[in-house]
């Protein structure tokens, strides 16, 4: 019988990954009598046969906390930092103290585009270790070994901005477990400095929890600072050791110290350390460091006068930009301007369904001119759909016309800044027909950074944009402070320091060279340049490197000291006297993945894959073209940690239904020649996501209802409390012949007693269409006479049927207009498959409109038509953040309490609280009747009134 009966491994990667790093000698196990019993967190330690549970509440609803005997013997995390090049080591040790077979989750985060290089695990007294292979040899052993019935596992998916590496394996009554994980990653200079994360997340108290960090510099270590990222919890805990050119950080905290309060068995330990740190430039400009017949150049010039810019932003102004991600990003605009230099031109390209600029030329950036672009950006109102394309073919427009017009300084540099939070849904839709269209219209001397905003942006389209066209991207959340993140982004791309920056080694080939030539050097930042040599061959390696400044052409000359390295790395026992060729390795691998897919040919790309992937075995490194294969020493256990393919597809296209609007991509404005005009429908180029307007009618979680009225400014709320399968109608005007209902949905089980609801499906009737349109957790299905029409929530599309547009939004929303005064929107909220209580459901907004007629009614419909309402004497409540007031409403008196419920419009997972007056006892007063009165018998049921 296998000890390992239960194993799943699954790497989370984007590009690439890899690099072998020596392995730390972490002491064995000790004894484990005298260990304590820990809270679940990070670790998911599952007992196949559970024992009792206790609940306790969370954000996300109920939560359910095991109480076992696994328990943490030791967390340790070791990185060590030699010119840049980070090696770090993850290992934990576990044991089964239950009587029981327990699963334990190994699950790390590290960041992207770290490479792991090695994984191994000891189970009980047998070592499974790992072994790079070309990707179809891994999966043919795993296949091999699935068809054997022997232990295999294969998860393949693509992260964001972290990625995690995760195993499972089910231990035995008294067993012990080990995991190390060793990954590396090269340590880029931005704003002027690095910076090192470990995410520290041992999700419960350890016995032995050691971080160690060691940072060798041979060119001088400036300064070393290591912030608060644990709100003081420990103060004095981390200890600092710095010498001139070399640091060390311990982080070791007791167990005690661990505890997030005295009595409490949670860890405080969830979040990340950092450390941030810069090297010494006094002397010269560039560093050549080489070493056993590799070479990096490391070049970071200061006290350089910036290079006179030109700059087009690029603001995405639609819907979706609505509420604190417009407020910020206004905020951060006007800061941005007044950071712009005398010498600089500039101009502002805001964007929806159209395309409006700030100045139609480059203007100089006078303090006239930039007070006047504020008034310009303060005045921005969101709206309607999303035109990427046309906005930056704009943008690069104004910058080709104002050089083919002499107005660029011949010593500046240009860019375009885009920022943006979602997927185009007007003009061109396709992406990769806009990154075509960009590449194509847009100058070599032209740089485009893209900052993508919130959960929803596609940040790998933005990446390869920005990539494509010697620039950036960066991703921000919408929960995060947008205001200081964009202009923390601006600083880092906006003090252009030296243009057409060359570098030149004479007596080395540039084969043997990575990337030798720079469009711009940004202040702050660093290049890095690599390559091999022959050291019997070569006794100096000289480097020359030319580059123009804001006022003359530079020429810099470098001679590396070929024995200096050498004795300084032999005297520190930390330092990875390999990092050289693990930094050429992986400049060089990432270069190539880069150009691969570029490839212009077919067969360019194949020599450029053989390449990848004899550098990807060689240094052992995991990449979209190889494979780990991890195994036991007979070879009769085995597993795949496999890496996704680089996703350079750029998206699923739009689905028409309906009349299909042929746009042209590239405006006429661009290419001035003719082109033949193509007719459309009207509502063809039309916003494709209804604009949340700041006041809407809406029903949320379980279920919430939350009524505007405008003429009183005033949301007043309340819920209904009903079982599932029922139906309530929401609107129902027989004499425009409109309808809304809702049907609920049941939890799983009850939260304290109590069963909540939500609404599972709504259905929604145009009667002068005859279009009924169902709208359920799973599909989007439109009925017209006899012909239907079925989406998928995971589908981008829309339908346009006469006077009615349905619009839907891949995983997020469908939108429905009729004749454009008329409007609902529906958000799908998605939750954990697995959570033990919650299920997904439907959240529905109906901005107020005067376009019903007088007999609407309805839940929502009655208060189309505002009823007058008085709320006066208002008072301290039972609760005292929640006071108390009277309301008059509908010849009742009513008493109502001040309370907050959540708007998921702009903020997708935590939401935008909206203050309301709250209606006891299901609304009893305000609506007309009981709620019981607004049930109806079929999804597609008119409301009739007593």
């Amino acid at each position: 019988m296998n000890r390992l009966t239960c194993f799943l491994i699954c790497v989370f990667v984007s590009e690439t990954q890899g690099f072998e790093i020596p392995t730390s000698g972490f002491p064995e196990f000790a004894e484990y009598g005298n260990l304590v019993e820990l809270t679940p967190g990070k670790f998911q330690f599952v007992p196949e046969n559970r024992r009792y549970q206790r609940s306790v509440s969370g954000e996300s609803g109920e939560t359910m906390e095991e109480a076992d005997q696994v328990t943490l013997y030791s967390y340790k995390v070791q990185s060590t930092i030699t010119s840049r090049m980070a090696n770090t080591v993850i290992q934990t040790k576990v044991v089964n103290n239950s009587p029981e077979p327990q699963n334990v989750v190994f699950d790390v985060q590290i960041p992207k585009g770290a490479f792991i290089s090695n994984f191994s695990m000891t189970v009980d007294g047998t070592t499974f270790t790992s072994s790079i292979k070309e990707k179809t040899v891994g999966r043919a052993l795993y296949s091999q070994a699935r068809a054997k019935g022997k232990t295999a596992g294969l998860v393949r998916s693509r992260a964001l901005d972290m990625e995690n590496f995760k195993t499972e394996v089910n231990i035995l009554p008294g067993a012990k477990v080990q995991f190390e994980l060793h990954y590396q990653e090269v340590k880029r200079r931005k704003l002027g400095s690095y910076e090192h994360r470990l995410h520290l997340q041992p999700g419960r108290l350890a016995k032995h929890l050691e971080v160690d960090v060691w940072v060798i510099e041979p060119q001088g270590i400036k300064f070393l600072h290591v912030p608060d990222t644990f709100d003081g919890h420990f103060d004095g805990v981390p200890v600092i050791s710095k010498g001139r050119q070399k640091a060390h950080l311990s982080f070791k905290p007791s167990v005690a110290q661990q505890r997030k309060c005295s009595n409490c068995s949670e860890t405080a330990v969830d979040g990340e350390l950092v450390v941030m740190y810069d090297v010494n430039r006094e002397e010269k400009a560039g560093e050549l460091e080489v070493f056993n017949g590799y070479f990096v150049h490391f070049f970071a010039p200061e006290n350089l006068d910036p290079i006179p810019k030109n700059i087009l932003f690029v603001i995405d102004v639609s819907g979706s930009m609505w509420g604190i991600k417009m407020k910020q990003t206004v905020e951060a605009m006007k800061t941005i301007l007044d950071d712009l230099r005398a010498e600089d031109q500039f101009s502002v390209v805001d964007f929806n369904h159209h395309i409006r600029t700030w100045r139609n030329d480059l203007v100089s950036a006078t303090k006239t001119q930039i007070a006047d672009a504020k008034k310009y950006i303060e005045k921005i109102q969101p709206s309607g759909g999303t035109n990427i394309n046309e906005a930056l073919l704009r943008a690069i427009f104004i910058l080709n016309e104002a050089n083919n017009l002499g107005m660029l300084d011949s010593e500046s540099v240009s860019l375009i800044i885009l920022v943006s939070d979602g997927d185009p849904t007007v003009g061109e839709l396709k992406l990769s027909k806009i990154q075509k269209n960009v590449k194509q219209n847009i100058r070599d001397n032209i740089s485009l950074f893209s900052l993508g905003i919130g959960f929803d942006v596609d940040y790998d389209f933005l990446k390869r944009l920005s990539n494509e066209n010697r620039g950036i991207a960066q991703r921000i959340y919408g929960n995060q402070d947008t205001s200081s993140q964009l202009k923390k982004f601006y600083n880092q791309v906006s003090t252009p320091l030296l243009r057409n920056v060359q570098f030149n080694y004479p007596h080395l080939s540039v084969s043997d060279v990575t990337q030798n030539s720079f469009h711009n050097y940004f202040g702050g930042s660093e290049i890095v340049v690599a390559g091999k040599y022959n050291p019997d061959k070569l006794e100096q390696l000289q480097s020359i490197i030319t580059a123009t400044s804001a006022n003359t052409e530079l020429v810099l000359e470098t001679l590396a000291e070929m024995d200096d390295l050498e004795d300084f790395l032999s005297k520190d026992k930390h330092a990875d006297p390999d990092f050289t060729r693990k930094l050429w390795a992986y400049l060089t691998i990432n270069q190539l993945l880069a150009e691969r897919s570029l490839a212009p040919t077919a067969a360019a790309k194949r020599k450029i894959t053989k390449t990848i992937l004899q550098m990807s075995l060689e240094h052992h490194i995991v990449t979209p073209l190889t494979a780990m294969v991890i195994e036991n020493e007979a070879g009769d256990e085995r597993m795949l940690a496999d890496a996704p393919p680089q996703d350079h597809s750029c998206c699923s296209g739009a689905l028409y239904y309906g009349n299909k609007v042929a746009l042209s991509s590239v405006p006429s404005w661009v290419n001035p020649s003719p082109t033949p005009k193509i007719p459309m429908p009207v509502l063809g180029a039309r916003v494709l996501e209804a604009t949340p307007p700041p006041h809407v009618m809406r029903v949320e979680n379980d279920p919430h209802f939350i009524i505007y009225l405008p003429k009183n400014e005033k949301n007043i709320c309340f819920n209904i409390d009903s079982e599932p399968g029922k139906i309530l109608n929401l609107v129902s005007d027989p004499e425009s012949g409109i309808l809304v209902n809702g049907q609920l949905i049941g939890a799983k089980k009850p939260k304290n007693g109590k069963l909540s609801t939500y609404f599972g499906t709504l259905g929604f009737y145009f009667q002068s269409e005859d279009m009924k349109i169902e709208i359920s957790t799973k599909t989007i299905t439109l009925s017209r006479r006899s012909r239907v029409s079925v989406l998928s929530w995971s589908d981008t599309a829309r339908v346009i049927n006469q006077r009615v547009l349905v619009s839907v939004k891949k995983e997020q929303t469908v939108t429905i207009t009729l004749d454009k005064d008329m409007s609902f929107s529906v958000l799908l909220h998605r939750v954990w498959k697995k959570h033990p209580i919650n299920v997904d459901f439907l959240g529905i907004y109906i901005p107020p409109t005067n376009k019903f007629s007088p007999k609407a009614h309805g839940l929502i419909g009655q208060f189309m038509h505002e009823p007058k309402i008085r709320i006066f004497n208002e008072r301290p409540g039972k609760v005292p953040e929640k006071p108390e007031a009277s309301m008059e409403v509908k010849g009742h008196m009513l008493t109502v309490t001040r309370g907050l419920q959540k708007d998921y419009r702009t903020d997708r997972v935590f939401g935008t609280e909206v203050s309301c007056w709250f209606v006891h006892n299901s609304g009893k007063g305000f609506i007309d009747g009981h709620y019981k009165d607004y049930f109806v018998p079929q999804l597609y049921s008119f409301l009739k009134r007593p």
